[in-house]
């Protein structure tokens, strides 16, 4: 399983309308190949700032799959206007799990 976590600085006064466009966006990930689960997080310090945690089953079902299909469009075209500056992503795995 690959983790991708995304920074994302939203324009201030725009979090209530990013939020919903995420809310909004999630059938686009249910759907997706290889999407395992979907989380979004946001800062206590920076209100403005949130991460999207999203499980996939391989880093290509978010990169090729994912990222190369009409999905996608609609997820930006969702959230898009919201952005302070293009998100921050990562991928990560597990190493270590301490439960």
């Amino acid at each position: 399983m690959i983790t991708e976590i995304a920074q994302i600085d939203v324009k201030a006064g725009l979090e209530e309308a990013f939020e919903a466009g995420v809310a909004q966006a999630a059938p686009l990930f249910r759907r997706a190949q290889g999407c395992l689960h979907l989380e979004l997080q946001r800062s206590i310090e920076k209100p403005s700032r949130y991460r999207l945690v999203v499980a996939w089953a391989t880093l290509e079902d978010h990169t090729v799959a994912f990222r190369g299909s009409s999905d996608f469009q609609a997820w930006r075209a969702l959230v898009g206007h919201c952005f302070e500056a293009p998100p921050e992503v990562e991928h990560t795995y597990r190493v270590f799990d301490g439960f």
